[in-house]
Formats: C-alpha cells, sequence, structure tokens
C-alpha cells in the first residue's frame, strides 16, 4: 500500500505531521504542489488544469498500489485526477467535494483573491505580514507550534502567485460545471471526509451531494473545522484507516 497525500493552500506539507503516524503504513509519499510549500517552477502554469496535469505526472512515477488522499486543494486536483486518470489509482480521499456544485459559492477570501486589484493586495499583505502574526493565524486555527512554524515559513511570493492564477482559474461557473463529470470518478473506490464545521467546502449538504455523484463512502467529523488532521488527528485517521482496511 502507497498512500500519496496532497495538500492544499494556504498551507505546506507540515499540516500532515500529527496524521502520519496514525496511518496503516510506513510508505507513504507526500506531494506539495508548486508553490505550496515547494518551489515554483518557471512558466508553471498554477491552475486547475495545471496542477492536474502534475499531478498526474507526479502519480505516474510512483509504484501501484497507489492510494491518493487530498485536502483543501489539493483535494480538489485528487477528485479531478480521479475523473480522468482513474487507471493510475486504487482509491482516491477527498474532503472539498463540495466545491464541485453548480451552487457552491466560494468563500470571501476567495472572491477577494478572484477579484483583480482585491486580489493583488490581499496575498501582498499576507505575505509581508511579520512572521509572528502568520504563525499565530495558523495557531487560532489548531495547528501546533511546530506545524504553524513550518506553514508560515512558505507564506511567500510564489504561494502568492499561485494562489491568485489558480482561484481565478476556478471562479464559478467552472467548478460547478464539473458537477456531472464527478460521475466518473466512482471507477475506483473513493472517501468523501466532511469536516461540519469547514465553512469553506460548501458544507455538509453539498458535500454529501457531490459523494453521492461520486459514488464515495462518506466520513462525518462532526463539528471539526478545516484543518482536521491537525486539531483531530484520531478521527481522522480513523475514517481513513476504515476505509483503507477494505485492501488488505
Amino acid at each position: 500500500m502507497t498512500l500519496v497525500l496532497v495538500h492544499g493552500n494556504p498551507e505546506t506539507s507540515a499540516i500532515w505531521d500529527d496524521l502520519i503516524p496514525l496511518l496503516p503504513t510506513d510508505d507513504i509519499v507526500i506531494l506539495s504542489p508548486p508553490g505550496f510549500g515547494a518551489p515554483l517552477p518557471e512558466g508553471f502554469d498554477a491552475t486547475m488544469s495545471g496542477y492536474l496535469k502534475w499531478l498526474i505526472e507526479q502519480v505516474s512515477q510512483l509504484k501501484p498500489p497507489i492510494d491518493l488522499i487530498g485536502h483543501d486543494w489539493g483535494g480538489g486536483h485528487v477528485v479531478r485526477l480521479a475523473c480522468e486518470r482513474p487507471d493510475l489509482i486504487r482509491s482516491w480521499t477527498s474532503d472539498i467535494l463540495g466545491i464541485f456544485n453548480p451552487e457552491y459559492v466560494w468563500h470571501e477570501r476567495a472572491q477577494i483573491w478572484q477579484t483583480p486589484g482585491e486580489g493583488e493586495k490581499a496575498v501582498a499583505e499576507m505575505i509581508s505580514a511579520p512572521l509572528s502574526e502568520k504563525i499565530e493565524f495558523y495557531k487560532e486555527r489548531g495547528m501546533s507550534d511546530s506545524i504553524s512554524g513550518q506553514v508560515s515559513e512558505w507564506i511567500n511570493e510564489d504561494m502568492a502567485k499561485s494562489i491568485l492564477t489558480l482561484y481565478r482559474s476556478a471562479a464559478q461557473p467552472v467548478v460547478g460545471n464539473l458537477f456531472d463529470s464527478l460521475k466518473k470518478a466512482s471507477a475506483k473506490p473513493g472517501l468523501a471526509i466532511i469536516a461540519t464545521a469547514d465553512p469553506a467546502v460548501g458544507g455538509e449538504v453539498l458535500g454529501r451531494k457531490a459523494a453521492e455523484q461520486t459514488g464515495a463512502q462518506i466520513g462525518i467529523l462532526e463539528g471539526v473545522a478545516h484543518w482536521w488532521m491537525c486539531t483531530h488527528p484520531n478521527e481522522g485517521a480513523q475514517l481513513l484507516n476504515s476505509f483503507l482496511s477494505q485492501f488488505e
């Protein structure tokens, strides 16, 4: 079993630190999308399509069977790979399925990032903030001192550029138009994690609706917020390990 972990925005692979020891294998590969805890190569296409292409290339190089797990935008890329290249994986997990509904409305920060001028101002303020303020932002949302410090070190110009390009490529109706294509993800077993207190991904109703479209198993983290792997790693691991046990 090879577990492949893909994170999102605005974060780095450090978010998995407390979850990894609880997973059922030591064969774990962590993939950091360019610009998010990894350098942004010159000319990289930091759009939805560009990150899908990147993830396909990365997973294609790994030895199967592969169980692909994504959080936030990493979860978005995972779902799209499950739709377009299910032959590359044995299973998939995502906690962001709700965004793929036509009714989904992007959260306030995303809408700012998607707005020319306002987005540039917002990311400039984000990267210019003192390191102590960045660390406190993540700690207030449940990350440990260690994880918040690691993530904050990567809030830089590369991440700022990537945020604007990625979110603008996904402005509605783009992600909502992908709803019908979610049926293709049913080619492989899926797990839709729904953290009910996460305000960024559409809530439980939209999460369940999209999960049903994919045929995925639904795992509920009741009252848990966005960074569940940091705040509730044991509960998250229980969902993942139960799902993965079918492949033993």
